[in-house]
């Protein structure tokens, strides 16, 4: 479970980084790409916290 919630916080700390990123962007090409990928990161992050909260009512 520890691992889980690592992964969760790395997650998270990475599409928050990517969101900076995208922010302080100024070609329309990078901004795109770092949108998608915070996007994507803060997705993989819902389904690991998802995965925790199933793990968490079975135990």
């Amino acid at each position: 479970m520890k691992d889980m919630q690592a992964s969760l916080e790395k997650l998270r700390t990475d599409a928050a980084e990517a969101a900076l990123v995208r922010d302080l962007a100024t070609e329309p090409n990078k901004k795109a790409l770092y949108t998608i990928l915070a996007e994507h990161l803060s997705n993989l992050a819902d389904e690991v916290e998802k995965a925790i909260g199933r793990q968490q009512a079975q135990s």
